[in-house]
Formats: structure tokens, sequence, C-alpha cells
């Protein structure tokens, strides 16, 4: 269940826990599996006999110009009674069973549901932390960015007071400085709400996580075998829960059903009165009794009853269909992206190393005077372009690694 704990980073283990403890959408599951297993309980109290007691105590003035006589004519007197009674209704026909099995499944479907809950909330703070290392890197390739475009500066200004350089060369390397700043000050402020959601999403507050800086470098990804096992679906959280929500329409309808059928019921009471207090079980009085119910005679209510729990079903039957093809579908798609992920990053790679070749050999040229200062800058460019996109491509991998971790029901 720990399955973040795969790409070796013990900061982010320490913050998907600390999500995990305290967030409130998981606190608000949590508090729906507490009500489901209550009603597990008040269904299966149904199956048990019932008993109740009642105790009267009532002071009572007699009418002098009522039927009474004398002595009971005008004055005070108790009426006091007390009781104890049971019932029992036999599950002849199983609507109490199957009353039971229909709450415990809805107990396991919420039970499911936090467990997707807390599925879906590692991921996120797994995928909120690698945007967090992808706008670091980024960041740090801007930054060293321009610092070469100033140390390009300084280089244009000795050329142009040596006279090999222009007015020209001057502009565009003081531009390019202005760009690279406005490049860096966006990326702070990305950077910056980057943090804030991580920390929202671990329960902190907005500032919580100032100064912390992810590397995608050391996060790695969880080889796969040749072939995934589709039985691996079965973990997905989500799709557990809506076939137990079938399971439950199913024991709902059986117990619909079972309630057709006559019930029958054993009833015992046991009790007293007396005018004093300690007389009341003086002489008591005994009962046993049984009932007989014909509920079938309520043929318009049971049609309607059994037209329901037909639509129930079939609603419960779809869901489960659309969440399976849909998880089908997920793990089908994160598997693709995965293979064009990796081979995008081999050839990402090589083209960094060609426009670092390229730079290289036109700062020599430059520097030679057999190249301008533009194709130079141009090729820089082309280079930071190949490194951003190489480190988005490593986002892209490591967030497809949590897509395909999420779509299988945190099987890593």
């Amino acid at each position: 269940e720990r399955w973040w704990t795969g790409f070796g980073d013990t900061t982010l283990d320490g913050l998907v826990e600390r999500a995990l403890d305290g967030q409130p959408s998981l606190q608000v599951a949590a508090a729906r599996l507490r009500q489901a297993e209550a009603a597990v309980g008040v269904a299966s109290a149904g199956r048990l006999p019932q008993v109740q007691g009642t105790v009267d105590m009532t002071r009572q003035r007699f009418t002098e110009n009522g039927p009474y006589p004398a002595p009971l004519a005008g004055s005070y007197q108790w009426n006091n009674a007390a009781q104890i009674g049971a019932s029992w209704e036999l599950d002849l026909f199983g609507r109490e069973r199957n009353t039971i099995a229909a709450a415990l499944g809805q107990s396991r479907a919420a039970e499911a549901e936090l467990q997707a809950a807390r599925v879906l909330l590692a991921a996120n703070v797994v995928s909120a932390y690698v945007n967090l290392g992808r706008l670091v890197e980024n960041r740090e390739v801007a930054r060293q960015s321009l610092a070469q475009r100033e140390q390009i500066l300084t280089l244009v200004r000795q050329r142009i007071a040596a006279g090999l350089d222009t007015t020209v060369e001057l502009r565009q390397a003081e531009g390019l400085i202005a760009q690279s700043r406005v490049d860096l000050e966006a990326l702070d402020e990305s950077t910056s709400r980057a943090r804030h959601a991580l920390a929202e999403l671990t329960g902190q507050g907005p500032n919580a996580l100032e100064g912390l800086m992810p590397s995608l470098a050391p996060l790695h990804s969880t080889p796969l075998p040749a072939g995934l096992p589709a039985d691996l679906l079965g973990r997905r959280p989500d799709l557990r829960a809506a076939e137990l929500r079938l399971r439950k329409t199913l024991a709902q309808g059986d117990a619909v059903r079972a309630s057709y059928y006559p019930t029958l019921s054993l009833t015992g009471s046991l009790g007293g009165s007396s005018s004093a207090l300690g007389q009341v079980l003086a002489n008591p009085v005994a009962a046993l009794g049984s009932g007989l119910a014909l509920p079938f005679l309520n043929w318009r209510e049971m049609q309607l009853q059994g037209e329901l729990q037909r639509a129930n079903y079939e609603s419960a039957a779809i869901s489960f269909r659309q969440t399976l093809y849909a998880a089908l579908a997920e793990v089908e798609d994160a598997l693709s992206a995965r293979q064009a992920l990796a081979r995008q990053g081999e050839w990402l790679e090589a083209s960094l190393q060609a426009a670092r070749r390229i730079e290289a050999l036109y700062e020599a040229r430059y520097r030679a005077g057999a190249a301008t200062l533009r194709t130079w800058l141009d090729a820089q460019e082309s280079r930071r372009s190949a490194e951003v996109a190489l480190a988005e491509n490593r986002f892209a991998r490591l967030k497809n690694q949590v897509t395909l971790i999420k779509a299988l029901g945190g099987a890593a």
C-alpha cells in the first residue's frame, strides 16, 4: 500500500504520509465508512429477539360524584404497573439475512471507496511533487542561461572595445539578458504556486514548503514485466467498490422478494399491576402468542418495489461495466504512453548531445570571427530548448508511472 516509496525519495514519502494522515477528503470518506459499519450493526440487530420493558406509575384522584363508593370517592390512589415483553420474527425466507448482506456490501463498498480516495490522494501528491521538481529543473536551466548570457555581454563589450563588434551585437546580448530575467521571474512564480498546491494537498499552510527544491534525477521509474496480468485490475478500489455495490443491490432485491412471503412472529409478555408499588409483581400475568402477516395481499406495492429493485440492479450493473471499461482503457493508455515516452527520451537525449556540439562549434567560430553573434545565440537557444524538452520528458515519464500505478489500484 506504500507504492510511492518505490521512487526512492524520503522527502516524498514524508509528504504523502502527511497528506494521508490529515487530508479532510479522507476524513469524509472515513466518516462514510463508519456510517456504513453502523448500518450493518443496525441491520444485524433485527435478527435478534426484541425486548421491551414498561413501568407506569400514576397517582389519581377519584371524584366524589362518580360511580366510585367510599372510601375511593374523594381519595387519592396510586395505580402502578410493570411489564416486560419480547418478540422474535422468524427469518423463514431470508429477508433479514439479505438485509444484513446488503448493509455489509455497502460497508465494504465504503471501505473500498476510502482506499480509492487514498490512492488518488497519494497519486496527486506524487504528481504535484514531480511537477515541482520539473519547475525547479527548468529554473536551473534558465539561471544557467542567464549567467552564460551575462558572460557573453562581457565578451561583446570587450570585442567592441577592440573594434571587433558593433552596437548591434551589444543590443542583441542585452535583449537576451532581459528576456532571461523575464523567464526566471515567470518560473519563480510558477514554482511558488506549485509549492502552495503541494502544501495544500499535504494539509499545511501555503508557505510551509518554502525552500523545497526536489530534483527529478534521483527519482527512478519502476520496471514492468513483459506482460501485466489482467487480475491486477482487481486491486483497483473503485472497481471493487462498483462490484460490491452490485452485490448490495442483489442482496436488496432478495430481501424485497423475501418480504413478499408471510412473516411469523413469536411474542411473550410478563407483568402486573397494583396500587402498592411493592405488590406490582405479586400476581403476575404472562402471555405467549404468535402472529402471521400476509404482505402479498398488497400486490400493487409489491409490484412497484420489484420494479424499483430491478432498476437499481440495472443501474449498478451499468456502473460496474463503465468502471471496468474505464479501468482497462486507463491501463492500456498508460502502457502505450510509457513505451512512446521511453522512445522519445532516447531521441531527445541524442538531440541534446547534438545541440551541445553545435553550440560549441559556433562559439569557437564566433570567437575566431568566422560567425556572427546571432548564430551563436541561436545555437544556445536550441541547446536550452533541448535541455528543457528532455526535462519535460523525464517529468512525463514519472507522471506516467504515477498514472499507471493509479490505474492498477496502487499496484507497484
